[in-house]
Parts: C-alpha cells; sequence; structure tokens
C-alpha cells in the first residue's frame, strides 16, 4: 500500500533507469556472478552494465534494437543471457536469492508447502514454424504459451515451466513436479485448484514426488468474490511478475528463453525484496 512512510522504499528516481540495479542490489547479485574463465585477455565487458541491460528489456519489454545506447551492445546482453542460462548461473541466482528472502522471513530454507497454477499467455505476431511454436488453449481461447509456476507461501517462485497451451493442467504440472529433482527435499503439502484434480495427475505426482499431499482448494459456490485459502497467494506472485512488460505476452520464440525472463523477473523481485527489508 502506498503511504508517506513506505513510499521512499520504492523511489527509484534517482537511477539513470527504473530499471537499474542499485548499489545494494548489485552487492547481492554481484558475488553470485561467475568470475571470467582462466587464460586470455582480461574481461573488459561490465557486468553490471549487461545485468542492466537484462533488467530493462524485461522490465520495458522495448525492442532489443530500441534499448538506450548507453546500455551494453544487444549482442554482448543476447550472449551473457544465454550463456548464463546454459550453464545454469540463472539457477544458482534464483535459488541463492530464494534462500536469502526464506531466511529473512524467518523460515527454513526449504519449504513445507507449496501452491501450483499456470498462466496461459497470448504469443506475440510471429511465425507459427519454430522448434516451440504456440498452441491453442481452448478453456481460455488462447493462442500461445503456457506458464506453470510453482510458488511457497510467501509467493516467492520455487520452480516453473514453460510449455505449449494446449497441454491441461493436470499434464503440465506433472511435468512441473518431475522437474524439482529432489531440489526441495521437505516439501509435503501441495494446493492447487480444481484443474489438477483427478486420479492421472495424482498418480503421476505419487511417480513425481511421493511424500507429497494433494489438497484441491475449490472454488465458492456464493455467487460473489470470495479469497480462497492459498489460492491467492500463487495469483498475486502472477501479478507480480506480470509487471515486467517482457512478460506481457510471449514474445520469445523458445520455451527456454522465455523461461529465463522469466526467472529474470521473480530474481528482480527477490532482489528488491531483500534491499526494502534492509531500510
Amino acid at each position: 500500500m502506498w503511504t508517506p512512510e513506505n513510499r521512499p522504499k520504492y523511489d527509484r528516481s534517482k537511477l539513470r533507469y527504473p530499471s537499474d540495479l542499485t548499489d545494494e542490489e548489485w552487492s547481492i547479485i554481484g558475488p553470485l556472478i561467475p568470475l571470467a574463465k582462466g587464460g586470455g585477455n582480461k574481461r573488459t565487458v561490465d557486468i553490471r552494465g549487461v545485468l542492466n541491460g537484462v533488467m530493462y528489456i524485461l522490465s520495458t519489454g522495448c525492442q532489443w534494437a530500441a534499448r538506450p545506447l548507453d546500455l551494453p551492445p544487444r549482442s554482448t546482453v543476447n550472449d551473457y543471457l544465454r550463456r548464463w542460462d546454459e550453464d545454469r548461473t540463472l539457477d544458482r541466482i534464483h535459488h541463492a536469492l530464494y534462500v536469502m528472502c526464506r531466511e529473512q522471513a524467518g523460515r527454513e530454507a526449504s519449504p513445507t508447502a507449496a501452491i501450483i497454477d499456470s498462466q496461459s499467455v497470448k504469443s506475440a505476431e510471429k511465425g507459427g514454424a519454430g522448434i516451440d511454436p504456440p498452441r491453442y488453449d481452448a478453456g481460455k481461447k488462447i493462442k500461445g504459451k503456457k506458464r506453470h509456476v510453482l510458488v511457497d507461501t510467501q509467493g516467492l517462485l520455487m520452480q516453473a515451466i514453460i510449455h505449449a497451451a494446449d497441454i491441461q493442467d493436470r499434464d503440465g504440472g506433472v511435468l512441473l513436479m518431475g522437474s524439482l529433482f529432489g531440489l526441495y527435499p521437505f516439501l509435503l503439502k501441495l494446493y492447487a485448484d480444481g484443474g489438477y484434480q483427478g486420479a492421472n495427475f495424482q498418480a503421476g505426482l505419487r511417480t513425481a514426488c511421493r511424500q507429497i499431499d494433494l489438497e484441491i482448494v475449490k472454488r465458492s459456490e456464493l455467487r460473489k468474490f470470495v479469497v480462497l485459502p492459498k489460492r491467492w497467494i500463487v495469483e498475486r506472485t502472477i501479478a507480480w511478475l506480470n509487471r515486467c512488460r517482457r512478460l506481457a505476452k510471449d514474445w520469445e520464440c523458445l520455451n527456454r528463453r522465455a523461461l529465463a525472463f522469466l526467472r529474470w523477473a521473480s530474481v528482480r523481485r527477490m532482489l528488491r525484496r531483500l534491499c526494502q527489508k534492509n531500510k
């Protein structure tokens, strides 16, 4: 809630661009960036400038060619964006910040409860052919991709995948839970909506995560707005991530690149949470 007391915590008017990293944010994420490889010439690229370039594209949603000229070249930002995704640097950064946020809130590093949900996103005006073409979601009447997210009770993103929009929630949920690979060993409870009920999802969930208990939070029968237990948390997280305009539509041709931008949006959110709590 905007009040005169908390407004200074969100003030970024003194930065060159509101999407730039502050000194405090850079002091947190800077040590997580891997050093340059040994041998050859020394690294001359400004890594902080590269991160500012990624955050600018993510926050504004502009074309790569429309980025400000005082940011690093497009090829440089693109190369590091791809490199950090392929060598799993982004995964390590995201998990390290996630643990920091959990510890700052006085919680254990590994959660015991999580909420799952999906979001269908309309594809941009681009060719349909390719490795990961858009599909049609008959339920939402959207042609595009589907983001499947798993969050904890704090609203922090734990895991996410991107897949075609024509895949049902119960099938995509199994893919999401199967991608954890023991990352959260103490996870015992999973909350979901009615789209995940049925024997198929429960059987797949037992195969991927045997110790997790599923609870379906059904929609209220009252014809008025009712806050549904736990489900509002994941909806709020999706709203947080959608503040990044790059995620307003499916602009990426590859699911892997779309997932990378989704994770960077979560990194952006966690960095600001860590720094705001310190003020």
